[in-house]
C-alpha cells in the first residue's frame, strides 16, 4: 500500500484515536496533568487533519467516518473516566452516551432503509460537542492545577445536559423529517 500526501490527514486522525485509551488511563490514575497534554494534543491533531482536509482538498469517506469516530470515541472515554473517579455524574455520561447511541441508531436505519447518509452534524449538534469539550476541559483543568472551585462546574454540567438533550431531539426530528421527504 502506497501512502499519498491525501492520506495525512487520516493517519493524524487514526493517531488521535490512539489517544484515547492512554488519555482516559491517565484520569483513572489521576494523572491529570498527563491527560491535560494527551487531551490537548488529540485537540491539535483535530484542527491539523480538518486544517488539511481543507486547504488541500484531501476530503476522503473514510475521512468523514473515523474523523467523528475518533472524537465521540475520546469524549465518551473521557466521560467515562470521569464519572468513574466521581468528578463528573455517572448520570451524565448516561446520557452522552444513551445520546449517541440514538443517533447512530437512527443513521444507520436512514442509512439502509431510506438514502445513503452522508454525516452532517447540526449547528446544535457542534455547540453540544463544544460544550462537552469544555466541561472536560475545565474539569482536568481543575484537577491538575487545583484552579477553582469545584461548584464552578456545576453550572457547566447542565449545560453540557441541556445541549445534550437539545441535539438529541434535534437529530430526530431532523431527521424523520429528511426520511419522510425522501421516501
Amino acid at each position: 500500500m502506497i501512502l499519498r500526501p491525501r492520506d495525512i490527514p487520516n493517519l493524524i486522525t487514526i493517531a488521535r484515536a490512539l489517544l484515547v485509551v492512554p488519555t482516559a488511563w491517565a484520569l483513572v490514575e489521576h494523572q491529570y496533568a498527563l491527560a491535560l497534554m494527551l487531551f490537548l494534543v488529540a485537540g491539535i491533531s483535530d484542527g491539523l487533519d480538518g486544517l488539511l482536509a481543507k486547504q488541500f482538498d484531501w476530503h476522503s469517506r473514510l475521512g468523514g467516518i473515523l474523523d467523528p469516530l475518533a472524537d465521540k470515541a475520546l469524549l465518551i472515554a473521557c466521560y467515562a473516566a470521569l464519572s468513574w473517579t466521581g468528578l463528573l455524574p455517572v448520570w451524565l455520561f448516561v446520557l452522552v452516551v444513551l445520546r449517541d447511541v440514538v443517533i447512530v441508531a437512527g443513521a444507520v436505519t436512514y442509512h439502509f432503509r431510506i438514502a445513503r447518509l452522508d454525516a452532517e452534524p447540526t449547528l446544535v449538534s457542534k455547540l453540544n460537542t463544544l460544550m462537552q469539550i469544555v466541561l472536560v476541559l475545565a474539569v482536568i483543568v481543575q484537577q491538575a492545577s487545583g484552579w477553582g472551585q469545584r461548584e464552578w462546574l456545576d453550572p457547566l454540567i447542565y449545560l453540557v445536559t441541556a445541549t445534550t438533550l437539545w441535539s438529541g431531539i434535534d437529530y430526530v426530528i431532523t431527521w424523520s423529517r429528511r426520511a419522510r421527504a425522501t421516501r
